[in-house]
């Protein structure tokens, strides 16, 4: 047994044969949360009002953090779950059917992948993997072991679906570009100082595949965003909600040419990933050109197309994405609330409009009920493509230049500075295989 990759063996099959042995919707779904500070909250939240499953683990490497989750399942009425600081030992236990993973970006796909190979089903937040190598195999594995894993690009479960499906139907007609809007009212994180770790913190696996650092502030709860060693800047945070929509409803997958500028504007800090990015996709598919553009924004901003202009964001600006087709254009947005409104002919007349924030959660634990990927609203396979977009934006970015992709070899033609790019070195044992 490699203990680097985590094959679990005999645990995996005991694992994979009881979540597939669940064919009644009165067999309890035993959860396990991963990573429950901020967005993992959720993931509680939404698992403990769903009847017939438990909350049988929690798993944080922040001793405190963990222990008040605890007390909030608790508070909730439910039995108090295992506490786990290690993920790998949680997997350990046979009797749990799935995972719900809310860690750092960098730890979503080796985590996808400790969780297959023990036999259990998978919830991941966005975005699914770090960069291009681990998208493809956070699938790979996935599809080796036969597990539901679902991505955490909630709209595919809200009101998004209707809108898609409308224009499928050609409400707004030929649809040739589409707009992703990411503007968020981001201030300064300052800059921290060197400090020792604070007590309870498993610093090491926190860290996970990512070279060692100094322990700061900045790099840590949340702030970890905006460094590219963990995360991928807010077009792979929030933007990646708006990319999946944008790419979806565009009816595109991977681009020919990609094109990214911006910036960190306005603060002097510790921040790397840019706070202001243009970037801009182009798709030929069936010998069609399409287009898809995405902007991102850190501070003020006005509007667009009335995109969730509601009052707690005080305006902030528009998170959403924008359609437009030879009969008129249809806009989403989806932070919150999800909605969308279509706007017809020269006049813009009002067309069919819908609001529904839909349940990503509920319809995972439908796919783990069922066993049927084609119950699944978020499938990995669609979270993986999305991904893909956010990191050639990065990199094209990050290397100032223009990048020609060949979805057919999966590489930047001529270009091989920015195929390097597409992994990382792994700090042992925390190695995502090459295969899994």
């Amino acid at each position: 047994m490699n203990r680097r990759y985590f094959l679990m063996g005999t645990a995996a099959a005991a694992g994979a044969l009881r979540s597939s042995s669940l064919a009644s919707p009165n067999d309890t779904v035993r959860v396990a949360c991963v990573g429950v500070r901020g967005q993992g909250r959720a993931h509680i939240r939404h698992y403990a009002e769903m009847p017939n499953v438990e909350i049988a683990a929690l798993c944080d490497i922040d001793e405190s953090v963990l222990n008040q989750r605890l007390a909030d399942v608790e508070k909730l009425g439910k039995k108090r779950p295992a506490a786990f600081t290690d993920l790998r030992k949680l997997l350990e236990d046979r009797s749990i059917d799935a995972i719900s993973i809310a860690t750092p970006n960098h730890n979503h796909t080796l985590q996808t992948i400790w969780a297959c190979q023990a036999g259990k089903d998978v919830y991941v937040e966005k975005p699914c993997s770090h960069n291009i190598f681990e998208a493809r195999q956070i699938v790979a594995a996935r599809q080796k072991y036969r597990r539901i894993v679902q991505h955490g690009t909630n709209s595919r479960s809200g009101i998004a679906r209707e809108a898609v499906q409308k224009m499928r139907e050609g409400l707004i007609g030929d649809i040739y570009m589409a707009r992703g809007l990411c503007f968020k009212w981001r201030d300064t994180i300052g800059r921290k100082p060197v400090e020792p770790v604070p007590a309870g913190v498993h610093y090491d696996l926190w860290l996970g595949p990512a070279p060692v650092h100094e322990f700061t502030r900045n790099r840590f709860h949340y702030n970890w965003h905006w460094f590219w060693d963990y995360g991928n800047g807010d077009l792979g945070n929030q933007g990646i909600h708006q990319m999946d929509v944008a790419r979806w409803g565009l009816g595109v997958k991977y681009p020919t040419k990609v094109n990214a500028i911006g910036g960190h504007f306005m603060f002097d800090d510790d921040q790397e990933t840019p706070n202001s990015l243009n970037a801009a996709f182009e798709f030929d598919e069936g010998g069609k050109k399409k287009m898809l553009v995405f902007e991102v924004r850190h501070w003020m901003s006005n509007p667009e197309a009335d995109i969730d202009q509601s009052p707690a964001r005080k305006g902030a600006g528009s998170v959403g994405a924008i359609f437009y087709g030879s009969k008129g254009y249809l806009a989403i947005w989806d932070e919150d609330h999800g909605r969308y409104e279509s706007f017809l002919g020269r006049e813009r007349e009002p067309g069919p409009s819908g609001q529904d924030i839909g349940n990503n959660w509920a319809n995972f634990i439908a796919a783990v009920r069922s066993r049927k990927i084609s119950d699944q609203n978020a499938p990995i396979e669609e979270g993986a493509i999305s991904v893909t977009l956010v990191h050639l934006a990065n990199i094209s970015y990050r290397l100032g230049r223009s990048l020609r992709f060949d979805p057919a070899t999966f590489q930047c033609a001529g270009d091989e500075e920015a195929n390097r790019m597409f992994t990382r070195h792994y700090r042992h044992p925390f190695v995502v295989p090459e295969s899994v």
